[in-house]
C-alpha cells in the first residue's frame, strides 16, 4: 500500500515516486469493498458512484474537451488560491481570539492548500483523465483519506479529518455554496447518501438514476416505498461507508442480496454480469403468467392488486397483471407542493386512476396519511413533535382539519361513479376515530346531494389494521367497515416497539415475528363471522417467503407493489390451499422470527427454486 509520509508541522506532504498520476497507477490502488445493507427493490446494476453528501455537492464525472483542458487548470488555480486565502484569514481570526497555538491548525491547512505537489497531482489527474477539477479533487483526497485511515497510527488517522475539510474547502471555490437538484442529473449513476428524503426520492429520474444505497433508512420507510414505485434498485441502513467512496469509483448494487460492491474485481464483475442475464430471463418467464389467474393447484382463487403512489402507476399495475388497485397512498399527491391540492386536482388524480384501472376493477383510496415520516410540514401541529409517529399523524390530522379531510373525500366521492371505487382510512387505534371518520363521509354525502353532484352512495368503507390496538378491537371494528387493510408495515413497528426506519433497531423489525402472526391470525379469524374482506398491503404481501403463510391463514387479497406480482402469482399458482394451511399451522408453532423465516424459506423454495440465492 501507497504511504504519505506528513512533516510535522504538516507544511509538505510528499507521494513516493511510483505514485504518479495516471488513471491506471490510481485504479491499481482501489480495492474492492462490500457493505451489507436492507435490499429496499430488486436488482443487480454495475454503475458508477456520484456521492450525494451532506453539503449537497454533485459532482460526476464528466468529459471535458482538449480544447477547455487550460481553462479547468485555471479554474483549480483560481480555487487553490482562494481556499488557502480563506485558511490564513480564519488562521488570524483564530489566532486572535484563542491562540497561535490553535491557529496554526488552519495554517497547515493553507500549507497543504497551497502544496506544489498537491496542484500538480490534481491538474495531473485533470488532464490524464481530461476531468473537472471537481471531480480530480474528489477522486485524489478521499482515495488519500482513505490511505491515512488505514495507518494503525491514531496521529496519522486524525489527519485524514484535516484532508476533508481541505476538500470541502476547495470545492466551496471550485462549485459554489449552491445546493444542486438531484432531478438535474444529465447521465447514468448510482447515487450514495447518507439519507434520502421521501421528496427527495420522489423526485429522481430513474433514466438517470441506476439505483441508489444510503448510510441509513428501513426496509418500509417511505423513501423506500418511493424506490419500489419508481422501481428504482435500493439499498438502505448501510451505516457508515461514504466516506469510503469516490464519485466516479465503479459500484455494484445487488438490491436481491442487499449488498453494494465498491471497486469490484474482475471475478465479481464477471459474476454478476451473469446474474444479469439470468435476472433478464428470470423476468421474461414471469412475464408469461401476466395473463393467467392467481389461482392456486386446488382452484381457490387470490386477488393481487396493485400498490401506487402516482395516478400514471395504474397502467404499470395492469401491465405487471394486477386484479385492480387494493392501496392508492394518496399523500403522495403532495410532495412538491407549496399549498395544499384542491379538490379538483385531487379528483383528476383519482379519476386518471379509477379510468385506467377499469369500472370492474376496485381502486382503493386511502385517505391522507400525513405525518410521522410523511412529508411534516403538512402535518400543521402547533410544536414539533418529540415522537411523531405516536403523535397527530393520518387519522388523528384529518379530524383536527376538517376542511382537508372533507376536502379529499369530495374528490373521493366524485371520482366514485367512474367504477368500483372505496374508501379506506388509515392508522384508525379506537371504534371512536372510525366512527367520527365516518359521520364526517356521511356530511360530506348530503353536501354532494344538496349541490347536485353525482356520487356513489353506498361506496364501500374500510379501516386499516396496523396499530395493535385495531387489531385487539377488529372483532367491533367489522361491524363497522365493509373491508379490512392489514398495514403489516407499521404493524410491526408497533407491535414490536421498532422504528421501520432505524438502522439500529432492524433485527428487531421482523414481520415474521410470532407476535405479528398471532396478530394477522386474530384480525382473520374476527372478520370471518362479519363476512369482512381482508387484504394484507404492506410490504410484507410482496415477499414471496410470506405468501404461502398469508394463504393458510385465510388472507384471500394481497395488495402489493406491481413489480412483486409475477412473484408472488408464481407462487400462490404453486400451492394448494390444503398445503397453505399446514404450513401456516407449523409457522404458528415456531417461537422466534428467526424459525418463522427460515421455515417459511424452506417451503417457499419447493415452489419457488431460488438456485443463485437472489431471490430472498
Amino acid at each position: 500500500m501507497r504511504l504519505i509520509t506528513w512533516r510535522k508541522s504538516f507544511s509538505k506532504w510528499k507521494l513516493p515516486e511510483d505514485c504518479h498520476s495516471t488513471a491506471s497507477k490510481w485504479e491499481s490502488f482501489f480495492l474492492m469493498e462490500t457493505f451489507q445493507g436492507i435490499a429496499v427493490y430488486p436488482g443487480v446494476v454495475i454503475g458508477s458512484a456520484l456521492v450525494y453528501d451532506t453539503e449537497g455537492y454533485l459532482i460526476p464525472k464528466k468529459k471535458v474537451e482538449v480544447s477547455r483542458l487550460e481553462e479547468e487548470v485555471g479554474r483549480l488555480k483560481t480555487a487553490l488560491r482562494e481556499a488557502s486565502a480563506e485558511a490564513r484569514k480564519n488562521q488570524e481570526i483564530i489566532n486572535a481570539k484563542i491562540g497561535s497555538q490553535y491557529g496554526a491548525i488552519l495554517g497547515a491547512h493553507a500549507q497543504m492548500i497551497e502544496d506544489p505537489v498537491l496542484f500538480s497531482e490534481i491538474k495531473g489527474f485533470v488532464e490524464k483523465n481530461r476531468c473537472t477539477p471537481e471531480f480530480a479533487v474528489c477522486q485524489i483526497l478521499r482515495k488519500l483519506i482513505q490511505e491515512l485511515k488505514a495507518i494503525a497510527d491514531s496521529h496519522m488517522a486524525s489527519r485524514a479529518l484535516d484532508l476533508k475539510d481541505i476538500e470541502k474547502q476547495i470545492l466551496s471555490k471550485l462549485v459554489g455554496l449552491r445546493k444542486q437538484e438531484l432531478s438535474s442529473l444529465s447521465e447514468p449513476v448510482i447515487i450514495l447518501a447518507h439519507d434520502l428524503s421521501p421528496s427527495e426520492t420522489a423526485n429522481l429520474n430513474p433514466r438517470m438514476v441506476q439505483a441508489f444505497a444510503t448510510e441509513v433508512g428501513g426496509r418500509t420507510s417511505h423513501t423506500s416505498i418511493l424506490a419500489g414505485a419508481l422501481e428504482i434498485p435500493a439499498l438502505v441502513g448501510l451505516g457508515k461507508f461514504i466516506d469510503k467512496v469516490a464519485d466516479g469509483d465503479m459500484l455494484i448494487v445487488d438490491g436481491n442480496a442487499g449488498l453494494l460492491i465498491v471497486n469490484p474485481d474482475q471475478d465479481t464483475l464477471a459474476r454478476y454480469r451473469g446474474y444479469e442475464t439470468r435476472n433478464r430471463s428470470l423476468e421474461i418467464s414471469l412475464e408469461a403468467l401476466k395473463e393467467l389467474p392467481a389461482v392456486t393447484l386446488d382452484g381457490h382463487s387470490i386477488a393481487l392488486l396493485g400498490n401506487i403512489e402516482f395516478p400514471h402507476e395504474s397502467g404499470h399495475c395492469l401491465d405487471k397483471g394486477a386484479d385492480g388497485i387494493g392501496l392508492y397512498r394518496t399523500e403522495f399527491l403532495f410532495i412538491g407542493k407549496e399549498q395544499i391540492p384542491s379538490e379538483e386536482e385531487q379528483f383528476q388524480a383519482y379519476r386518471e386512476v379509477v379510468e385506467a384501472v377499469g369500472s370492474n376493477r376496485p381502486v382503493v383510496i386511502r385517505t391522507l396519511d400525513l405525518g410521522g415520516d410523511k412529508f411534516g410540514p403538512y402535518a400543521l401541529t402547533h410544536n414539533p413533535e418529540k415522537n411523531p409517529f405516536l403523535g397527530v399523524r393520518s387519522i388523528r390530522l384529518c379530524l383536527r382539519n376538517i376542511e382537508l379531510f372533507k376536502t379529499q373525500m369530495r374528490a373521493i366521492l366524485r371520482a366514485s361513479v367512474y367504477g368500483d371505487v372505496r374508501i379506506l382510512f388509515p392508522m384508525i387505534s379506537t371504534i371512536l376515530e372510525l366512527r367520527q371518520a365516518k359521520m364526517v363521509l356521511a356530511e360530506v354525502k348530503e353536501d354532494l346531494h344538496d349541490e347536485g353532484l353525482a356520487f356513489r352512495g353506498d361506496i364501500p368503507v374500510g379501516t386499516m389494521i396496523e396499530v395493535p390496538s385495531a387489531a385487539l378491537l377488529a372483532e367491533i371494528l367489522a361491524k363497522e367497515v365493509s373491508f379490512f387493510s392489514i398495514g403489516t408495515n407499521d404493524l410491526v413497528q408497533y407491535t414490536l416497539a421498532a422504528d421501520r426506519s432505524n438502522e439500529d433497531v432492524a433485527s428487531l423489525y421482523n414481520p415474521g415475528d410470532p407476535a405479528v402472526l398471532r396478530l394477522i391470525d386474530m384480525i382473520v379469524k374476527a372478520a370471518g363471522p362479519a363476512q369482512v374482506a381482508v387484504n394484507v398491503c404492506g410490504e410484507m404481501s410482496g415477499d414471496p417467503i410470506y405468501t404461502i403463510l398469508l394463504l393458510g391463514l385465510g388472507v384471500n387479497t394481497l395488495s402489493l407493489s406491481p413489480h412483486a406480482i409475477p412473484e408472488i402469482k408464481r407462487v400462490v399458482r404453486g400451492i394448494s390451499m390444503e398445503e397453505a394451511r399446514r404450513v401456516a399451522q407449523e409457522a404458528m408453532r415456531q417461537q422466534s422470527a428467526r424459525d418463522v423465516n427460515n421455515y417459511l424459506r424452506e417451503q417457499t423454495r419447493k415452489v419457488l427454486p431460488d438456485p443463485d440465492g437472489l431471490a430472498f
